[in-house]
């Protein structure tokens, strides 16, 4: 009977995709740019400022008015509502061709009603639906959810990153959707804040090249399994003066333009058809008001073609809490000067905007820019000829074989082992698990759902592995149970955890996972995500104490952290014999964590973020100035509880025969690189091979190293492999105290090995020549 209904909706999508136009801009045989200027053409003031307005569905608008209850909803980010409009009113605005746009729709079925919707408007010009899918579709129930995108960089693996993109589009699309709000090229140097495990890390090299194979693989060639990505948050919102979202953010343009800029040029670059404002103010300048980012530097110097959406409510900021402006509508007459082209979400945009057209206070030209840009991005995605889902095609994308395996991928290649030794007594070390008859698994997030990470909402049972599950499988010839020592990290139970402590000694191994949790479904005890920071980066709750009284029981303790943000315990480091870090891994989350214990799955991730030894320490970065650390603290060790680029493997692995090719550089020429890495070991495992320079001496101040390569290698028991490196010239370079990108003639010091710690890294120096 299911596959019966299935084929009667199939047959009705496609009967309902083809309807026939005689409208110019309908026309399929005729270049973009005359069906673009055709509907123009056609087009009143009203309709052509629709577009540019957003709305959040009406799903989410029934869900929104039963959890807030009338709540005040300028200080939330995650639901909307709009007191005094009806359901019906929504509709009709989508009748009259005034809303261009939704998000935050439920489903397929919901996508093609709002569609349908549209056929009923004059010019039936089609819906934008727009979705935060930033580590997968997840906000959608039965997608896959693949690690967050901290982990992801963590894999140091750029094509892996590009095809976990690629098949989330192909997710999103498959539901009638064809914008995520994706990828976040902040560049997150302070552990404090709760949108670290958004980000790609601490580095501006690496977060560009994986910023751009996530938009490569959204993107790819606007075919059908395509969506629009979206660069966001312009700019520099996650080094905030306290650690917050949306607070302060005060820089100098040459930190702006060695740190914070780059990533987002390389989207540039790289065609990302949107951008998205930052919550923030930069240097007291609104993100969301700020002419010299949204054109100035975006469009005028970088050449920008697409469009920019304002983030969350932040053009009502602009005079509700930043107060630079008196009221809604001088709040829109800024952004749409400064260079915005589309309002989320809601009313009180359309009307205002066109009162101020027809009054000359703002040009019609820069309405016609806005829309011209939005309607090409629908005609580029073929929404004119079907903005249709296909319920077969639904049932068939979604969390199927190929997408559950490349996500167990991902969380394999994205685990870091940051601790492997022996216990006393034993003659091996404590990892991989084998001969272990009866393991003990516990703590807060060692059964449930918090291995997905932020902005998901709640999937199917089924389709989650968590980790006491993924050990239970992994392990079945042993006796595996999982004890609850308590789940809360906000109001931790006592008798619960005494209770996994009582019966700890009694196993051959305990693994304890540990962590945070960022479920924004879960909002009574989430403590890490968007908007929640934190003052702290330890353990909350009674974890630390969990770990340390199971420790004093058994010391057969592996600790795993689950976790958004980097979280800084030296108890544990000094003491337990195996740490892994897996971030928040995914949907097979469990199932890589449990392959890595067993030793299946030989662990190669690598730390993107530098981990304080205290929040003392922030901010704290591997490619930190020289005199950063001239003075050490005297209360605590000055350098970080773990490095950028660190990680272990159960292989070992020795970097010799560095060499350059040219040592002498002639102007414009790169500089070529190469080393040999050879598996020492009896086991294959993956390396990750990183290239660092250093400007020895230069008219401004430096960092002591900055990542310029990386790669990650597969070598079989005793093999070795020459990897090569090209960096190209301007690579070299930096903005001088004129703030003129420059390249100085003189010496640099070439750096390869597999962390950013000086002691693991070989050494070679080239002279640039005048």
């Amino acid at each position: 009977m299911k596959s019966f209904l299935l084929l009667i909706a199939t047959v009705l999508f496609i009967l309902k995709s083809f309807g026939q136009s005689s409208e110019k801009y309908m026309d399929t045989k005729l270049p973009i740019n005359e069906r673009l200027e055709d509907l123009m053409s056609k087009m009143t003031l009203e309709e052509k400022i629709g577009q540019m307005c957003q709305y959040v569905a009406i799903e989410h608008i029934r869900d929104t008015k039963k959890k807030m209850k009338g709540e005040v909803l300028i200080e939330d980010d995650q639901a909307g509502m709009y007191k005094g409009m009806s359901i019906a009113e929504l509709k009709q605005l989508v009748v009259d061709g005034k809303i261009g746009s939704f998000l935050h729709v439920k489903d397929a079925t919901e996508a093609n009603e709002l569609q349908e919707l549209v056929r009923k408007s004059r010019l039936k010009i089609p819906l934008l639906i727009g979705i935060d899918a930033i580590h997968g579709h997840a906000m959608i129930k039965g997608t896959t959810v693949y690690p967050t995108q901290l982990g992801l960089s963590s894999t140091w693996d750029n094509d892996l990153i590009k095809r976990v993109a690629k098949a989330t589009a192909k997710e999103v699309r498959a539901t009638g959707m064809h914008w995520t709000f994706s990828p976040n090229v902040d560049v997150a140097r302070d552990a404090r804040w709760g949108r670290c495990g958004e980000t790609f890390g601490e580095d501006p090299f690496m977060v560009s090249q994986m910023g751009v194979a996530f938009t490569e693989g959204y993107q790819g060639n606007f075919g059908d399994n395509n969506i629009l990505a979206c660069a966001k948050h312009f700019i520099a919102g996650s080094e905030s003066v306290n650690g917050t979202n949306a607070s302060t953010m005060d820089v100098s343009m040459r930190q702006l333009r060695e740190i914070w800029l780059p990533p987002y040029q390389a989207q540039v670059n790289a065609g990302v058809y949107t951008f998205m404002a930052a919550h923030n103010e930069l240097n007291g300048i609104p993100c969301h008001g700020n002419k010299m980012l949204l054109t100035d530097i975006l469009r005028n110097e970088w050449g920008f073609n697409g469009f920019v959406v304002s983030d969350w409510m932040d053009i009502e900021r602009l005079f509700q809490t930043q107060k630079v402006v008196s009221g809604q509508k001088e709040a829109i007459e800024l952004t749409v000067n400064a260079g915005m082209d589309m309002h989320m979400h809601g009313p009180d945009f359309l009307e205002p905007l066109a009162e101020m057209v027809k009054n000359g206070e703002i040009s019609e030209d820069k309405i016609d820019e806005s829309c011209r840009k939005i309607l090409r991005s629908k005609f580029v995605l073929g929404l004119f000829e079907n903005p249709f889902s296909d319920p077969g095609i639904v049932e068939k994308t979604l969390f199927n074989n190929q997408h559950k395996n490349l996500a167990l991928e991902a969380a394999q290649k994205s685990i870091v082992l940051l601790k492997n030794s022996t216990v006393k007594g034993e003659d091996k070390k404590i990892l991989p698990l084998k001969n272990k008859k009866r393991i003990l698994v516990t703590g807060p997030n060692a059964h449930n759902h918090r291995i997905l990470g932020d902005w998901v909402l709640e999937q199917p049972e089924e389709n989650i592995t968590t980790v006491y599950e993924g050990i239970n499988a992994e392990f079945n010839t042993s006796q595996v149970d999982f004890i609850n020592s308590g789940e809360s990290l906000i109001n931790p139970s006592a008798d619960l955890l005494n209770d996994a402590v009582n019966k700890a000694s009694d196993y051959d191994a305990v693994v304890v996972v540990v962590g945070s949790n960022s479920l924004r479904y879960d909002s009574k005890e989430k403590n890490c995500g968007e908007n929640i920071d934190r003052a702290n980066i330890n353990l909350m709750g009674n974890q630390l104490d969990l770990v340390q009284k199971i420790y004093d029981k058994n010391k057969n303790v592996i600790v795993v952290f689950v976790n958004g943000r980097p979280l800084s315990e030296p108890w544990i480091k000094e003491n337990v014999p195996a740490i892994i870090e897996a971030w928040e891994p995914g949907a097979l989350g469990g199932a890589a964590i449990a392959e890595i214990l067993s030793g299946k799955t030989n662990p190669s991730g690598k730390m993107t973020m530098s981990v304080p030894y205290s929040v003392g320490q922030i901010t704290y970065t591997y490619n930190h100035k020289p005199m950063h650390l001239f003075h050490k603290f005297i209360d605590e060790p000055s350098d970080p509880l773990w490095e950028f680029g660190y990680g272990l493997s159960y292989a070992d692995f020795k970097f010799s025969d560095l060499k350059i090719a040219d040592t002498q550089i002639q102007k414009n020429k790169d500089v070529l690189v190469s080393v040999n890495v050879s598996n020492t070991s009896n086991i294959a495992g993956d390396e990750i091979v990183q290239l660092y320079i250093r400007d020895n001496y230069s008219s401004v101040t430096r960092p002591v190293k900055e990542l310029k390569g990386y790669k990650r290698i597969s070598l079989k028991a005793g093999e070795t492999q020459s990897v090569l490196f090209e960096i190209p010239f301007n690579h070299l370079g930096f903005y001088n105290r004129e703030m003129k990108f420059v390249v100085e003639p003189g010496e640099f010091t070439i750096l390869v090995g597999n962390s950013s710690n000086d002691k693991n890294l070989k050494t070679e120096t080239i002279i640039v020549l005048n």
